[in-house]
């Protein structure tokens, strides 16, 4: 495979990155934090600015906070699609908008190079592990491209559409997952207040129809009150604002998804924001003056 070009070393985007050197492919990073460069050029990685590995990789990816960042580090004065060669393919992992995702797909087009939005589902643990599953919006010649690139960071990869049906199956994926953790939450408040033995709780609902991957990650981490993030409040928080504007630009009421987007402001006044997300439970536990833990 090509060299990639690979910007954004977060809690997802170093182990990703990370993966791609372990498939022998030749990888050019970029990220604001030096540890975090530094550890991937000790694994083999190149580091270069946005410009250079626009210049030097037919293959970038970009796995950043926001669209505004997005845009900026692509097409900005010294962005990539301002480097890259005609026939190139920027590749978008963020979790943004699906207006932002097309408007990205639109300029690389002036400048004769293939984009495609393609959000992952799978946290840290999946970023990790190459497990990672891929919901892509843009055209198909540029998704086969792209496909033994994700094929090494994750375990499925999906064309689900047009520019920006990748950005609009993340923020479904965000409802389902973040509203699943706050059901949770509020279910396992409700058998600690009563006096239940969460663990047991769980082991005797997880093999029913309440039952759920969601389930399966989250409760564990709960009942040990680990809160090391996987997928920060943070990042939630911003998916969910983005799933409130895009469903209001739609005229699609969301009253579930609404209440959430309120529940995270809590949080945020609380100081929860780098948490991972299922410190959610922690909005239930202060409303009912409990904690959901091991009964020791």
């Amino acid at each position: 495979m090509k060299r990639a070009g690979f910007i954004g070393l977060g809690i997802m985007g170093r182990p990703m990155a990370e993966n791609l050197l372990k498939a022998d492919i030749k990888v050019m990073v970029n990220d604001l934090n030096q540890d975090a460069v530094k550890e991937l050029v000790n694994a083999g990685a190149q580091e270069g600015t946005p410009g250079e590995i626009g210049s030097s990789c037919e293959v970038v990816f970009t796995i950043l906070p926001n669209g505004t960042i997005v845009r900026n580090v692509l097409f900005g004065e010294k962005g990539v699609a301002r480097a890259m060669k005609r026939g190139g393919i920027l590749c978008d992992m963020s979790s943004v908008t699906p207006e932002d995702s097309k408007i990205c797909y639109e300029k690389c087009r002036e400048y004769g190079i293939g984009f495609l939005d393609a959000p992952v589902s799978g946290g840290e643990p999946g970023a990790v592990n190459g497990t990672l599953a891929f919901m892509a919006g843009g055209d198909q010649p540029v998704f086969e491209a792209l496909k033994p690139y994700f094929e090494v960071m994750g375990s499925s990869a999906l064309l689900v559409g047009g520019p920006g049906s990748g950005s609009v199956t993340k923020l479904a994926n965000q409802i389902i997952v973040n509203n699943t953790i706050a059901a949770v939450s509020e279910a396992f408040v409700l058998a600690a207040k009563a006096g239940a033995d969460p663990v047991k709780v769980y082991e005797a609902i997880r093999g029913g129809l309440a039952g759920s991957a969601v389930l399966d990650a989250k409760i564990p981490m709960i009942v040990e009150r680990n809160f090391k993030p996987g997928g920060k409040i943070s990042i939630n928080h911003k998916d969910i604002k983005n799933v409130v504007e895009a469903a209001h630009s739609l005229d699609v009421p969301i009253p579930y998804t609404a209440q959430l987007f309120e529940i995270m402001q809590a949080l945020k006044v609380g100081g929860y924001m780098e948490e991972d997300h299922c410190s959610i439970v922690k909005y239930f536990e202060n409303l009912a003056g409990i904690t959901v833990e091991k009964i020791k």
